[in-house]
């Protein structure tokens, strides 16, 4: 099976101390690095507000402007940053991933898309809903996904589980590197 990691807006922004904080951060960046270092394929988004924002965005925009006029919080987290050079990053301007110009193109060369990243409740599940929109089957790593506090991250798993197994599966990063284990040249236990 051809899988895409899908590295999903691993911003400074969401660092602890940030005002848009996730609770559970540094279990995913750990695990972000784990999957990183299996050797599948992989992209990042990083969400940038737009520079002409129309509808909502513009609310959006101003009253964001203090983190999206922050350059180093817009940019990728420094833990993530060495595999910059080996994973293209694409821009977004929406919550959806597949917003950013080319990445749908690309992930339909894909037989799965791994999901990671934050924020659960928001770029991570709009990005599920575009996946499922576009029929591309997806893997939900719960323990490398991070929301805003514990209960909304819950609920945005909650939400995805009804989509199980139609659209796609819920795993846990240890039981997705051993279920690739085999395609990774690793003999299983």
């Amino acid at each position: 099976m051809k899988d895409l990691i899908l590295v999903i807006d691993m911003q400074n922004a969401y660092e602890k101390g940030m005002p848009w904080e996730c609770h559970s951060i540094e279990r995913t960046k750990k695990n972000v690095m784990r999957l990183l270092e299996t050797g599948v394929d992989a992209v990042f988004t990083a969400f940038l507000p737009p520079s002409d924002p129309d509808g909502a965005w513009k609310e959006y925009n101003a009253v964001n402007r203090e983190i999206n006029e922050n350059e180093w919080a817009n940019e990728i987290i420094p833990e993530l940053s060495p595999y910059l050079s080996r994973h293209r990053v694409f821009n977004k301007s929406r919550y959806s991933s597949l917003s950013a110009p080319g990445l749908r193109e690309l992930v339909g060369s894909y037989d799965r898309v791994v999901v990671t990243g934050v924020v659960a409740e928001c770029c991570v599940l709009a990005t599920v809903f575009s996946l499922v929109d576009a029929g591309i089957p997806f893997v939900y790593l719960q323990d490398a996904v991070s929301g805003l506090c514990r209960e909304s991250e819950n609920e945005a798993k909650s939400i995805v589980s009804y989509m199980i197994p139609v659209h796609g599966s819920i795993m846990n990063v240890d039981e997705y590197i051993c279920s690739i284990s085999g395609d990774l040249g690793v003999n299983k236990l």
